[in-house]
């Protein structure tokens, strides 16, 4: 049994892994405030003996007995930062320099759950880890991307001065239950939109794309990750390879949903990137790792969730 912190751990990434590290047999300590994770994520693990919730902001020192660290504690919903963006930079910075510390005085492996966002609004197709990215630093998205790039330079100044233990994946856009129904993110509003009748809502003319990997691929190369040996260190992308623009996207949904919503065109986003793709090819090599679920059959199983939300939450 391992004792294992996961900052975040009420989120929608973060949940889940909870789930797959209280399933192997380790003790689990979820530290999370609530910003943009939920209490409802996490309801059916507070009664178990292996897991311990810990309300408590990452912006903040702590000191726990830990064997490994997740750090997955920052708001990625484009929404809900860009509102908040002095809030998301210090969750990033502070979050990551709180966990850093707690790992070096402890000894503990730590991961870093980055972002594709790191590349920006790429200029080269698909993205491999070497790409510098192309971001805005001062825009309105920057919060996010650039606090990502900056805690992924603290991990690896404290792996290089501290020899700290780091394991950094850059994750795709990922997608699945337990997604938040206001954090505006495409598939999330695009379902919750079909199955209520409503227009869906595309920003710009829709040819943008993006990858979608489901969320239970994803933790799993977290997993992989983690467990992998000292010398892989990352950053390693994570996400599905497979190119579709928000247009496919929103035709599969209202096919499987069987949804009469008509699309709905919106101004095009600031810095909004126009294509995302991962090269993935570092993960097969030292990961053994591709995602396995295609879109079509994970997207049944998030419509089912929203269903049942949308049930519970609705009449």
């Amino acid at each position: 049994m391992k004792k294992i912190l996961v900052s975040g751990g009420a989120g929608f990434l973060g949940s889940h892994l909870c789930d797959q590290l209280v399933a192997e047999g380790n003790q689990v300590t979820c530290l999370d405030n609530f910003f943009s994770g939920s209490k409802e994520n996490i309801s059916h693990l507070l009664s178990h003996p292996n897991f311990e919730l810990l309300v408590q902001d990452v912006s903040f020192p702590l000191s726990i007995e830990v064997d490994e660290i997740y750090n997955l504690a920052c708001p990625a919903s484009p929404q809900l930062y860009q509102q908040f963006p002095i809030e998301t930079f210090k969750t990033s910075i502070l979050g990551s320099l709180n966990l850093l510390e707690l790992a070096k005085t402890t000894g503990a492996r730590i991961f870093q759950a980055s972002t594709s966002e790191v590349y920006g609004d790429p200029q080269l197709h698909p993205q491999p880890e070497s790409y510098f990215g192309n971001v805005n630093p001062i825009g309105p998205r920057a919060c996010y991307d650039e606090g990502k790039r900056g805690a992924e330079t603290l991990f690896f100044d404290y792996h290089r001065q501290h020899q700290v233990d780091i394991k950094v994946m850059r994750i795709f856009n990922t997608y699945g239950p337990r997604m938040s129904a206001k954090d505006g993110r495409v598939v999330s509003n695009f379902i919750l939109q079909a199955l209520q009748g409503k227009g869906l809502s595309v920003i710009g003319d829709g040819t943008q794309t993006r990858s979608f990997c489901y969320v239970d691929d994803t933790i799993q190369a977290m997993r992989l990750l983690m467990d992998s040996s000292m010398e892989i260190t990352g950053p390693v992308n994570v996400g599905n390879p497979t190119e579709c623009t928000i247009l496919e996207l929103a035709s599969l949904i209202l096919d499987l949903t069987g949804s009469k919503s008509t699309l709905s065109f919106l101004p095009a986003a600031a810095d909004d990137p126009l294509r995302r793709q991962p090269n993935i090819s570092m993960a097969v090599r030292d990961l053994h790792w591709s995602p396995q679920i295609q879109l079509q059959e994970g997207l049944l199983k998030t419509i089912a969730y929203f269903d049942s939300y949308l049930s519970k939450n609705t009449g």
